[in-house]
C-alpha cells in the first residue's frame, strides 16, 4: 500500500557531498514526519535527521552543521543534503516515514525504504 523509494547514494571522497531523496507513494492520507536513519556494518541503526510535517527538524550530533534535511510535502518527498562527508558517514541510509494510510480507523505507522549505500572513501 505504501512505498518509499530512495535514490542518491554512491561513492564519494572525504569532504565531498551527496544528496539523498526519498519519495513516498501509495494510499497515504497524511505524513506526520519523515527521516533518515543509517546503519554501518556491525552497528545499530541510528537516527541521522528527521523533519515533521510542520518543518521542525532534528539532527544527530555527529551530522549537525554538515547535513541538511528538507521536504516537499506536496510531493511526499524528503531530501538529505550531506556535505563535508567523512569516512565514518559510510553506511546504508534508510528513509523512514511515519504516516497514516487512507483506511478507516488507521493510525500512524512507520514505513521504511529499502536503503541506499553511501560510501565515503579516498
Amino acid at each position: 500500500q505504501v512505498q518509499l523509494v530512495e535514490s542518491g547514494g554512491g561513492l564519494v571522497q572525504p569532504g565531498g557531498s551527496l544528496r539523498l531523496s526519498c519519495a513516498a507513494s501509495g494510499t497515504i492520507l497524511v505524513i506526520n514526519a519523515m527521516g533518515w536513519y543509517r546503519q554501518a556494518p556491525g552497528k545499530q541503526r541510528e537516527l541521522v535527521a528527521a523533519i515533521t510535517r510542520g518543518g521542525t527538524t532534528n539532527y544527530a550530533d555527529s551530522v549537525e552543521g554538515r547535513f541538511t534535511i528538507s521536504s516537499d510535502n506536496a510531493k511526499n518527498t524528503v531530501y538529505l543534503q550531506m556535505n563535508s562527508l567523512k569516512p565514518e558517514d559510510t553506511a546504508v541510509y534508510y528513509c523512514n516515514a511515519n504516516l497514516i494510510i487512507r483506511s478507516v480507523g488507521a493510525g500512524p505507522e512507520d514505513y521504511w525504504g529499502q536503503g541506499t549505500q553511501v560510501t565515503v572513501s579516498s
